[in-house]
């Protein structure tokens, strides 16, 4: 055997399993200090050993730390540690503050401390074998021959399940004997456990314990309420099972039985959960949802819902509801050069409102108006300036009942490029060298708001649906003009093909204004193409203000104005083509009607539209910002800029191809930030630079006013433009940490280095973001106001919103939600107000939705185990808005 060796040495990360500060247990395992029995004195110097027996087949590798002291008896063989002890035996593991290591007999005896300051057990032992996780506990003894030991009020985890208390002696590898442990989904180990079941004897196998007598106990206090014998689950990977389900009645449906089903692991990437609810009226609801996950490739999931409702008389048919939903990313790194992703949200306009248990209540999902689809490939190719994306896209407006579909949608994209430039140019760029060139191509078929129930019917896609090609070539060039302008250029042209036109007429015999005229719809290769000239220039203004007093040093102002020119050809010219006049027949005393149109109007993709252009484009941009001297507490004494107006833009055009009203409205608009750029403010409007005159005329035995513009500018009067609209909002999201230092970011806290568990906490917020509630900030606000106003002259109207939402800590452990909107205008608050009550009972939560009033009035109380594995493991109390007298 190798010489003992004392001596300074540094222990290594990878030779602690953690840094053991316990303060939690109070039942120590009392026994004092060895004292020793050789003529070696104890040494405080930290001590490292490494023992290698390679004629011996009793020992094995051998490697011990100690920090404080340590000591060797060599008579009796055994190693006495102090002080962050460590000793790693083959693949077994073990940190704790006091080891002694008994060769003799192959046994390993460690335990804690009690620390002489706070007289808390600290130090506890911290063992582990394999790849199993690590057990703690107040002390052990463990033959390392034989793989068997003993340890007192141990303390481990497993997929969200926690045994502590009582003791356990591993009899074998794959077998551990447990005697008055608490099996909980509670972290705290004994005695702090505040909920879990008293297992007095049992077996501990890979995926189960097996027991004798169990019987539940709560903060200590054990409750009459026992088994004989009990089998629970102990997994380290998915096991397939059945879902039990909840019980409770609707006041329209009857009682149910809700979200009852099996749950299958296919495999370590597949998962199916299948699950149902019956009602005792007849009503019935089916929904399977399938997850998977191809690591470094791509995941995703898939959910397919069905329901039958009868909330009409007895004996009315049902309503028959369905609904896909498909959500599928891929891993940037998987196929460099393609991409493929998927948002899939489909189904009947009616699913949402009857089949509300399948959707949790959601009064987001209960009162959305819309659904989108989008299911797209990407591929580039590397070298070259061309890319394409193809998509399948659908949208439904639950309102109407109508859907659009897009199968599919192409789009072919050449990069712009510099076509009269060289690669290898070494020399300043000549003016026609900075001319470039792009060209995309897009394709599509469409169908566009066919009614819901006539989407499947044979004759809809050979009717209805759409197709058509556009081309677009934009010609650009950038230069500058005498050092202080910069000066732009550019062409576009659009060519379009559409398979479908329209023909437009009237009836014979019909009287004008009577009659709707009637639209055909022709199939066949009809073109149109437009193109338009641009050109620009713009500069830059900068002014400054010194301040030789005070803490503002300067505010400068910059101002940018800019001159452009368009023009484009009026397409609505017969010549083209593109227009007609669809005229009705001439009868006495009725005379003509005529109607012009596009031959477009109903194609994929609408022709050019018509009027001339031919003008000059101003606009002017300014923003404003201060320099302020550096804090007294600013180490660095850089200056700082604070942006007073972040943007202030104001534009108009004037097109001298019209013969009256030439000049168009004057728009304006601006942003800007406060509170240390936390909220921002927008605003803008437009203003009528023409006079508007209320005229008078009589309809059906009623005066009407009308308004009629002149071409006359109102400053001829001396008058200010009208405000023909006018909107401003404000918004921002304050906290408790707003104003506070922001610290470094981690350069490991990315989604790249995240463990397991952080990944599996982060689809769990992310499938339910409404679950996740941070007790460690105080309180949270988040406002946004809104005001805007209109003005036609004859009727004005206005608007004035405030809407809050955020959340607040009574305590440490309770929380409340807020989310409401209130009309400053007429002082009444939105019917979609709603609070939430958060209650943090460790491994437990408590939740209260509420919507006071209004058509969603409800109310929700849920409680439910916070661990993963157990999370259909709870108890709700619901009043949902159906039982609301108007509900309909």
């Amino acid at each position: 055997m190798a010489t003992p060796r004392h001596g300074h040495a540094s222990i290594a990360a990878k030779d602690t399993i953690i840094k053991m500060d316990s303060v939690r247990d109070k039942k120590l395992f009392k026994q004092g200090k060895t004292t020793p029995t050789a003529k070696t004195a104890p040494t405080n110097r930290p001590y490292t050993q490494t023992d290698t027996a390679k004629n011996s087949k009793d020992q094995a590798m051998t490697h011990a730390t100690a920090v404080d002291s340590s000591y060797f008896d060599q008579e009796n063989k055994i190693y006495y540690l102090w002080g962050k002890a460590h000793v790693v035996y083959e693949d077994f593991e073990l940190d704790a503050d006091y080891i002694r290591v008994d060769q003799k007999n192959h046994l390993i005896f460690a335990r804690g401390s009690i620390d002489p300051k706070s007289k808390r057990y600290v130090g506890r032992p911290l063992a582990k074998s394999k790849q199993e996780k690590p057990v703690a506990s107040d002390s052990l003894l463990f033959d390392y021959k034989s793989k068997k030991g003993k340890t007192w009020n141990p303390a481990t985890e497993q997929e969200g399940n926690y045994i502590s208390g009582g003791q356990a002696k591993r009899i074998s590898e794959d077998e551990v004997a447990y005697r008055n442990v608490i099996f909980s989904t509670c972290d705290l180990p004994m005695p702090d456990t505040h909920f879990g079941i008293v297992i007095t004897q049992g077996i501990g196998q890979k995926n189960r314990i097996i027991s004798k007598l169990a019987y539940l106990e709560i903060e200590g206090v054990p409750l009459p309420l026992g088994l004989p014998f009990g089998f629970f689950p102990k997994p380290n990977s998915r096991t397939s099972g059945f879902i039990l389900p909840t019980f409770g009645e609707d006041q329209r449906l009857g009682f149910y039985l809700r979200n009852f089903g099996y749950y299958v692991a296919l495999n370590e990437n597949i998962d199916v959960t299948t699950m149902g609810t019956i009602y005792s009226r007849g009503a019935y609801e089916i929904n399977s949802s399938a997850r998977y996950l191809k690591r470094y490739k791509y995941g995703g999931n898939l959910v397919l819902s069905y329901g039958s409702h009868n909330y009409g008389a007895p004996g009315d048919p049902p309503r028959k509801d369905f609904n896909i939903t498909w959500n599928h990313t891929q891993d940037a790194n998987a196929n460099p050069g393609t991409t493929f992703s998927a948002s899939v949200n489909a189904g009947t306009s009616s699913f949402y409102q009857n089949n509300r248990a399948q959707n949790n209540y959601n009064l987001q999902a209960l009162t959305q108006n819309n659904l989108r689809s989008s299911i797209a490939y990407g591929r580039v190719w590397a070298g070259t300036p061309f890319n394409l994306n193809v998509s399948l896209g659908h949208s439904q407006d639950l309102t109407k009942k109508t859907v659009t579909l897009e199968l599919p949608t192409f789009n072919f994209n050449m990069a712009t490029l510099s076509p009269f430039d060289s690669k290898d140019r070494i020399t300043e760029q000549k003016w026609f060298q900075k001319i470039t060139v792009g060209y995309s191509l897009v394709g599509t078929n469409k169908l566009t708001e066919v009614p819901e129930a006539e989407l499947f019917k044979a004759n809809t896609f050979t009717k209805r649906l759409q197709t058509g090609f556009q081309h677009t070539i934009p010609i650009g060039f950038n230069t500058n003009l005498l050092r202080y302008f910069q000066f732009n250029a550019s062409a576009n042209y659009i060519e379009r093909w559409n398979l479908q036109t329209i023909n437009r007429r009237f009836e014979r015999g019909s009287i004008a204004g009577q009659v709707v005229p009637i639209t055909d719809t022709l199939s066949g290769f009809a073109r149109s193409g437009e193109y338009n000239l641009n050109a620009g220039i713009s500069t830059k203004y900068y002014g400054q203000f010194d301040f030789k007093r005070g803490s503002i040093r300067s505010i400068r102002h910059v101002t940018t104005p800019s001159i452009s020119f368009s023009y484009r050809p009026d397409f609505g010219d017969p010549s083209y083509g593109y227009y007609r006049t669809a005229v009705s027949p001439a009868s006495v005393p009725y005379p003509y009607t005529a109607q012009r149109y596009s031959i477009f109007e109903q194609s994929v993709y609408p022709g050019p539209g018509p009027g001339k252009q031919a003008g000059i484009g101003f606009s002017l941009d300014n923003t404003i910002e201060a320099k302020v001297k550096a804090k007294s507490t600013d180490t660095s004494g850089t200056d700082r800029k604070i942006p007073i107006l972040q943007g202030l833009s104001i534009s108009t055009f004037y097109n001298f191809a019209q013969d009256s009203l030439r000049l168009s409205p004057i728009s304006f608009s601006g942003h800007t930030a406060i509170l240390n750029q936390k909220v921002n403010i927008n605003f803008g409007g437009i203003l009528d630079p023409y006079v508007n005159q209320v005229r008078d005329s009589v309809a059906n035995g009623a005066v009407l006013n009308y308004v009629n513009r002149i071409n006359r500018y109102t400053f001829q009067d001396g008058k200010f433009p009208l405000l023909q609209s006018f909107n401003f909002s404000m918004s921002g999201s304050l906290n408790s940490t707003t104003f506070k230092a922001k610290p470094r970011q981690q350069p490991y806290g990315t989604l790249q280095n995240m463990t397991p568990e952080q990944t599996q906490k982060l689809a769990l917020i992310n499938g339910d973001p409404g679950q996740y509630i941070d007790f460690n900030i105080p309180w949270n606000v988040s406002i946004n106001y809104s005001f805007n106003y209109s003005n036609n002259i004859t009727n004005t109207t206005s608007s004035n919103t405030l809407m809050l939402s955020g959340d607040f800590s009574l305590t440490q452990k309770w929380k409340i939600q807020y989310n409401t909107t209130y009309d400053l205008k007429v002082r009444q608050l939105s019917s979609a107000t709603s609070f939430a009550i958060y209650r943090d009972l460790h491994c437990w939560d408590m939740s209260i939705q509420w919507l006071p009033f209004g058509y969603y009035k409800s109310y929700n109380v849920t409680i439910k185990v916070k661990a993963s594995i157990l999370q259909d493991l709870k108890l709700s109390k619901r009043s949902d808005y159906t039982n609301n007298q108007s509900f309909n």
